[in-house]
């Protein structure tokens, strides 16, 4: 049976939802500043996985099917019909349970510091009746050198310290007592969304071999390692974990702008001529151009187009300003709209560029039927 698990959602009512779940013996403040560079322009959903923060902390057994049903409960709570998913540890098993059971529920999945199994079970069992006979203090300066290197900033490892022995004892053993359970080789071969794998390169907990199983078992999973980063490496290197996780959310971001721009067909044709040579210039374009560029908050689509069609006027780009002429009927622009922008763009461009600008724009909307 689920639990209502304590959550925290920040950012815009209509982006696109990110999750995060948290590792074993942390709580959702230990994605505090991956949350502060992306909530401007998307909606973060954090959440304490039971037994730990301020969730509901349930008399055990739990399994990892029960956490990844917790998720699911608090979607369905919350009315969000899809997200993106990130989890680390213990968070990162939570996703793969929720692509193998609920991949309609999940866009994309970032696992983090994870693995297919944690084995050996035992010493699981030994670290829950640790805590259970001797309190979490029992067990923090241990974790701290699993967490974090010796470069890691003190400030950092005292967070995380006092995170840790702040956990209820019962909650926390029973999550030990779920890894320990959990297997889940052999379950993702039929996950085809796209899946990002992040390991710190000194790791002891989840080291780097055990991200290259989970790729091994993903069709197309993408692989990334953090330098200098033990099993916490968002929060000893949070600058280059963030840049690397908001590139591969904003790749899926800027793949739905460019559709709604400028249409299916167009889009499917760009990537089904992708070759091995154009594949990063293509990610680029969808990451960069569309993600991030085309979602910010300051102008709206309509602006964008105009601007667009102005700037390829006075380029000369005339493939693309076809293009861009029916991505901006698709963003709301009247032909008498964009006439006026082709006028305008005489003026400041040059009479023969949009001369060449208005022939490309009227077979087009001809093409349309808005002429």
């Amino acid at each position: 049976m689920s639990v209502a698990v304590h959550h925290r959602l920040e950012g815009p009512d209509d982006a696109p939802v990110v999750m995060f779940a948290n590792s074993l013996g942390t709580t959702l403040e230990m994605w505090d500043l991956q949350a502060a560079a992306l909530a401007h322009r998307y909606r973060v959903l954090r959440f304490d996985t039971r037994g730990h923060g301020r969730s509901p902390v349930p008399d055990g057994p739990y399994t990892v099917a029960d956490l990844a049903g917790d998720a699911l409960a608090l979607l369905d709570r919350l009315g969000i019909e899809r997200v993106s998913f990130c989890g680390l540890s213990l968070g990162g098993a939570i996703g793969m349970t929720l692509a193998a059971r609920a991949p309609e529920r999940l866009e994309r999945l970032v696992l983090c510091c994870t693995a297919l199994e944690f084995a050996p079970p035992e010493q699981w069992h030994e670290r829950a009746a640790t805590v259970r006979a001797e309190g979490m203090s029992a067990i923090a300066a241990a974790t701290m050198e699993r967490w974090f290197t010796p470069a890691a900033p003190s400030d950092v490892i005292a967070r995380y310290d006092a995170m840790l022995r702040s956990q209820p004892v019962d909650g926390y053993a029973a999550c030990c007592e779920a890894i320990a359970a959990f297997d889940a080789r052999g379950t993702l071969g039929g996950v085809w969304m796209p899946v990002l794998t992040i390991a710190g390169d000194d790791d002891p907990v989840t080291p780097a071999a055990k991200l290259d199983a989970i790729a091994g078992e993903v069709p197309g999973a993408r692989q990334h390692v953090v330098a200098g980063a033990r099993h916490l490496p968002q929060a000893e290197h949070a600058a280059p974990f963030t840049r690397v996780l908001a590139a591969f959310l904003d790749e899926g971001e800027g793949l739905r702008v460019r559709r709604a721009v400028l249409g299916d067909a167009h889009v499917e044709r760009s990537i089904g001529a992708t070759s091995d040579f154009t594949a990063d210039f293509q990610s680029f374009i969808t990451r960069y151009a569309w993600g991030e560029i085309w979602t910010r908050p300051g102008l709206d689509r309509r602006m964008r187009s105009a601007i667009t069609l102005t700037a390829l006027v006075a380029l000369g780009h005339e493939n693309e300003l076809a293009m861009h002429v029916r991505g901006a009927l698709r963003n709301g622009l009247t032909p008498d709209e964009i006439k006026e922008v082709l006028l305008h763009s005489a003026v400041y461009c040059g009479v023969p560029a949009a001369n060449a600008a208005f022939a490309v724009a009227r077979r087009v909307l001809e093409d349309d039927g808005s002429a």
